[in-house]
């Protein structure tokens, strides 16, 4: 999912149009298939009028709301609040997806400017004490309305967003709160505006031959590219970007230039210049610990926690801590087989961070036969992107065909039309998948407008994936590795959460869903790209179009355990860190040095592994809305081990058990407790059993 904090907004349906006369494309319906955004008529001028026309549109809804004199009831309170804020959402969806897949100075500055004014109105909702009432009074008389599950649901999050938001706080204390949300928004944007820029800061430029020894020829080829489009011809650039980044720390055999590599990627936010981030991340914090006690919370992360499947910061540490043994315990081992590979070969140094993946890569290659770019030919980008929608179309029956009449933002965006298996529309796809200096790092899903059914009218959904996946060279396809395959599954698995969404009220509708839970669908997903029988399906070598030999998928089948100590540990000190952060009870400003190293040093992480997410560069957490929930990848890999189980057991695609999982888990949104939901697809809770043996961890 998307990493960055997007101001919550109400309602969420774009098939409005505007009264407002102009020519800015935000004022009237798109004039585009399926009513997807002009992009090709989409101005950045058009943004700051578009926002403030939509916040005053929002802040009339609400007034209309508040004064109606009618008793407050279901129709003419909530689903009013559901109908409201159709521009503001509209252009807020478009926004913050440019601003996150294609930035530029302008779009920044726009940021800057409508950030604190969407805060504000989203402060000026939920603090409104008329609207507040009426809320309050339809959930009071709830239980005798006679309202639906949906409904009753729909009533109750409108009622604890209120609540959270707020609405029970006396005049000066509301005063506090809002200037602390302005606070946080602004600190967050900041945040990850500084993270992208030491993104794009970072080059090590090579123009020495031997300097690229181990390199496989695609990644010299790709440096090649990437430092004759920065103007160095002849030349050869490596950046922090994970295409290039991953590949170095693999295959180079210049330990000092790996050094370089890891050093600038671990770094960044923390060079005490303008960019550095442990000041921000500090005040954040401090903050969020003054805004859970004004709301009666003791940490951020009991604020967080309440309403979502984990309950409390117990429930977390308590399953961080059923992992993190055995996971240490086999990062340990992993260290040591490491380092008598490094002694073997008649080295003296003691292994570092930044030889692991490197050292990694030679054991598997020496235990397995196997190694990454063995791989990378079978997995061209096109045919990973046709396996995923093959094992889509196999589950649930549904179709993708490419739309080339369809505006993008970019020109390597390409845009589907999802149908069901009677041809029924279903949704529109945008994938983006390559790098570039304008897009954030990392892969996520968002919503260019939700699925609903308000008012009896079907509102399809509009979905887009993004990711930084290695691009073509002047030779050759792009080739992914292994890990980009899964990566692409993952959100892809977002996205048919997304698409395949069937509800009524937008704000329940989708991945708008706990964020322990949301997590389910897209790590589901990624069960199937390794899967021999799917593999078979879209894992075509790309010069000859042969299918991956046996062989070669059976090497992949018994390295699933080999370095799941590494990459266990490494992700979970991660979720270790988050809570630790998030779990201060008091307000005094932490040394943000200190205090990760002792988050770390508490948990006993070995010196030769460094936390996936330092917190200058935590985006997560801090420029996204994974705080206090950086767990839930953990917590929704017991659902998604559990879960698969269920179609190992009775067949890869077997149609009672896809059709289960989606009616149960994709269709249904926030419409019931997700727990609930998950039992009725699985027939018993979750256990974690499956988990342990899959990561090798028993």
């Amino acid at each position: 999912m998307k990493q960055w904090i997007v101001i919550a907004l109400f309602g969420g349906i774009l098939f409005m149009s505007c009264s407002k006369s102009g020519q800015n494309p935000f004022f009237s319906d798109y004039n585009t298939p399926f009513e997807t955004p002009a992009f090709d008529k989409i101005k950045s001028s058009d943004f700051m009028p578009a926002f403030k026309e939509g916040i005053k549109q929002n802040q009339d809804e609400i007034k209309a709301i508040v004064n109606n004199p009618a008793p407050a009831d279901f129709e003419n309170t909530i689903v009013a609040m559901e109908r409201s804020g159709k521009l503001l959402t509209k252009v807020s969806n478009v926004f913050f997806a440019l601003n996150g897949a294609d930035t530029n100075e302008e779009l920044q500055a726009i940021a800057k400017e409508v950030t604190p004014l969407l805060s504000k109105n989203n402060d000026d909702i939920k603090l409104n004490e008329g609207l507040f009432k009426r809320i309050k009074t339809v959930y009071d008389k709830m239980a005798a309305s006679g309202l639906t599950a949906e409904q009753q649901r729909l009533v109750n999050k409108y009622y604890q967003r209120f609540v959270r938001g707020g609405a029970n706080l006396s005049g000066k204390d509301k005063e506090t709160f809002r200037a602390i949300n302005q606070q946080l928004s602004m600190l967050s944007l900041q945040f990850g505006e500084n993270v992208l820029n030491e993104n794009n800061r970072f080059e090590m430029l090579l123009d020495q031959k031997e300097d690229l020894d181990g390199l496989p020829a695609s990644v010299i080829a790709g440096a090649a590219d990437a430092a004759k489009a920065h103007g160095y011809d002849g030349k050869w650039l490596f950046t922090l970007h994970k295409p290039s980044l991953i590949p170095f720390l693999q295959y180079s055999t210049k330990r000092a230039l790996r050094e370089k590599m890891f050093t600038g990627y671990i770094t960044r936010g923390d060079h005490n210049d303008d960019l550095d981030n442990k000041d921000i991340l500090t005040k954040m914090v401090s903050l969020r610990v003054q805004r859970a006690h004004l709301l009666g919370y003791q940490t951020h992360a009991d604020f967080v926690l309440e309403n979502i499947m984990a309950k409390n910061p117990a429930n977390v540490y308590k399953l961080l801590d059923q992992v993190w043994t055995p996971a240490l315990h086999k990062a340990k081992q992993e260290a040591k087989d490491l380092q008598k590979m490094i002694s073997a070969s008649g080295e003296k140094f003691k292994l570092k961070p930044w030889d692991w993946w490197f050292y990694a890569e030679k054991l598997k290659k020496q235990k397995y036969a196997l190694d990454e770019e063995m791989l990378r030919p079978y997995f061209k980008l096109e045919n990973v992107r046709a396996g995923a929608f093959e094992v889509a179309h196999r589950l649930y029956g549904i179709t993708f065909t490419e739309r080339l009449d369809i505006p993008v933002y970019e020109k390597d965006v390409k845009t589907f039309e999802v149908k069901n298996a009677d041809g029924s529309h279903v949704g529109i796809l945008y994938v983006d998948y390559f790098p570039r200096a304008g897009k954030q790092g990392g892969a996520w899903m968002e919503a260019l407008r939700k699925q609903s059914r308000l008012d009896g009218k079907n509102v399809t959904p509009i979905i887009y994936n993004v990711g930084n996946f290695s691009k073509p060279t002047a030779d050759k396809p792009s080739l992914l590795s292994l890990d980009e395959v899964l990566t692409l599954f993952h959100e892809f698995g977002h996205g048919l959460h997304g698409l395949l969404s069937n509800g009524t009220y937008p704000s329940l509708t989708g991945t708008s869903v706990a964020r322990d839970f949301v997590e389910l669908p897209s790590q589901f997903m990624e069960n199937f790209a390794t899967a021999p029988q799917v593999l078979k399906m879209y894992a075509r070598h790309y010069k000859t179009d042969t299918p991956m030999p046996d062989e070669l998928i059976q090497k992949i089948q018994r390295s699933g355990h080999f370095n799941q100590g590494f990459a266990t540990t490494e992700f979970m000190a991660a979720a270790y860190l988050d809570m630790d952060w998030h779990t201060i009870a008091n307000t005094v400003r932490r040394d943000a040095h200190k205090f990760e190293n002792a988050s770390m040093k508490k948990i006993g992480l070995i010196p030769e592994i460094v936390v996936r997410y330092r917190s200058p560069y935590y985006s997560h957490i801090f420029s996204g809305d994974y705080s206090a929930g950086y767990y839930s990848y953990l917590w929704a890999e017991v659902l998604d081990a559990d879960a698969f189980e269920d179609f190992k057991e009775h067949g890869l695609f077997n149609h009672e058990t896809a059709k289960a999982f989606r009616d149960n888990v994709l269709a249904k949104g926030d419409s019931e407790d997700p727990m609930v939901l998950y039992k009725r697809f699985r027939g018993q809770e979750p256990s974690i059993e499956p988990l342990l043996k899959r990561r090798g961890l028993k």
